[in-house]
């Protein structure tokens, strides 16, 4: 049971619900409130099946291209640590993808499904948690589940983002989105450690 809070918890952190609601927000705010709720549950449909397709091919992508799994986990522990600095000393991920948005009438892939609640991390993230050499096929069942529960989550927050927003503020989100960034800077340290001593002591 810890294992599993903690797996939602590091999810949470990656993917930063909180974080994709100001995204949401200025991406959605010329739309009426049945335009915006579509894009809310759309968007995080679309992410899910982004992130779904990495759990299951992305690995056999990765060894079909020779990488092994030590090398994988220097490489993504790299751009998990530099996309979490990104989040603790940059614009902000919400900051940094409103700008992005340069068309309010296709909002749901971008930047709404991606890269708000896809993001590169994520995308990342999910793929060292369901590693083949590492994981069961059960254990990769739960990992699926529990990345359908976070953005299930985020689709919550987004369908109520006007009072999330009311309520935590835009300083509030920032905040939040700085704490996720130091967690995943700190998994990002992890899985290179790892990685590096599986490569010289095996």
């Amino acid at each position: 049971m810890i294992a599993i809070l903690t797996k939602i918890f590091f999810l949470i952190a990656v993917l930063d619900p909180i974080g994709s609601v100001p995204v949401y927000l200025e991406a959605t705010k010329e739309l009426t409130k049945v335009e915006k709720k579509k894009v809310a549950v759309r968007a995080s449909v679309v992410a899910f099946l982004i992130l779904l397709f990495f759990i299951v091919i992305g690995q056999l992508i990765l060894e079909g291209m020779s990488v092994t799994l030590d090398a994988f986990q220097i490489s993504g522990g790299v751009i998990l640590f530099l996309f979490a600095i990104t989040m603790i000393f940059g614009d902000g991920k919400p900051t940094r993808e409103k700008n992005q948005i340069t068309d309010y009438r296709h909002v749901t892939i971008f930047p709404v499904a991606i890269p708000s609640i896809a993001s590169p991390g994520a995308i990342m993230a999910v793929v060292l948690l369901t590693d083949n050499h590492l994981y069961t096929i059960k254990e990769q069942t739960i990992t699926t589940l529990l990345v359908l529960f976070v953005v299930a989550l985020t689709s919550l927050l987004l369908l109520i983002a006007n009072s999330v927003q009311e309520k935590i503020g835009t300083y509030g989100i920032t905040v939040i989105s700085k704490i996720m960034g130091l967690i995943l800077a700190s998994y990002a340290v992890q899985s290179i450690l790892t990685g590096i001593s599986g490569y010289f002591f095996k």
